[in-house]
């Protein structure tokens, strides 16, 4: 079946959090076909869309290096890119900008590791020049929102999500970038969220439940904001891509290969 989209109704997003607290899995509940940038290695242990959802993944490695983009055929519903070096990145970005592809979503995980992938490749095995950390920049900033402006192409995706460390800075839970990047890139996108684990009671046992701050002010102890007109609470319980989507466009009538 022929995915059908409506020009427009896309979605950026960047979630940033602690080490290990879901971001991963939270990106796997986008819709596919879904090309994922794995650039810490997580996506190797997800088999599943969500957290235990019983929704199998079917994955399909790609080597950009080596490979043309690979075309949906009912085999796979995520396409990982392992990326073990800048050049895997902007290799991937050239296909992307020159062939044909069928994806629907598109991953970076994380952006903080494929800015240090961006550093090693600049330095080599030197220290940082002043005019390279300027270099570092342009490059992550040329990238970032290169992937980001796939959305809007005539034949856009239809999310983007960068996941991010976090750190804090000047009083805040911010997404870890190095450079100005990091104050900017929260304003690139249409929904920054801060993803969190919240312990409750079960019976006798206390269990592990997934929240995403999103509201802008809820919190000023994180970074966070949409610019959807909130049709998102300000909080998302257990938060899953694809329902976020048809909260943010609940007439659209995207339909997906599958």
């Amino acid at each position: 079946m022929e995915r059908v989209i409506e020009r427009q109704r896309v979605l950026s997003q960047l979630f940033h959090s602690a080490s290990k607290a879901g971001k991963s899995t939270l990106s796997s509940t986008a819709p596919t076909p879904h090309l994922v940038l794995d650039a810490e290695g997580s996506w190797s242990f997800i088999e599943e869309m969500g957290y235990k959802s019983g929704i199998p993944l079917r994955k399909k490695l790609w080597d950009p290096l080596k490979d043309v983009v690979p075309r949906w055929d009912d085999t796979w519903d995520v396409i990982r890119v392992h990326v073990d070096s800048w050049q895997v990145l902007s290799q991937t970005y050239m296909h992307l900008t020159q062939s044909k592809w069928d994806f629907v979503s598109l991953t970076v995980d994380s952006v903080t590791e494929s800015q240090r992938r961006c550093k090693a490749n600049i330095k080599g095995t030197g220290p940082m020049q002043i005019q390279q950390w300027g270099m570092l920049l342009d490059s992550m900033d040329a990238l970032i929102r290169g992937f980001r402006d796939l959305l809007f192409q005539a034949n856009p995706l239809r999310v983007v999500t960068f996941n991010a460390e976090t750190a804090m800075k000047d009083g805040k839970w911010r997404p870890f970038m190095q450079g100005q990047i990091r104050d900017t890139m929260p304003y690139w996108v249409d929904i920054c969220g801060y993803l969190f684990t919240e312990m409750r009671p079960d019976g006798d046992q206390q269990v592990k439940f997934k929240r995403m701050l999103v509201g802008e002010g809820i919190n000023d102890a994180y970074v966070t904001g949409e610019r959807v007109q909130g049709r998102l609470p300000d909080i998302i319980d257990n938060p899953n891509i694809s329902a976020m989507l048809a909260a943010v466009y609940p007439t659209s009538q995207e339909l997906a290969r599958g």
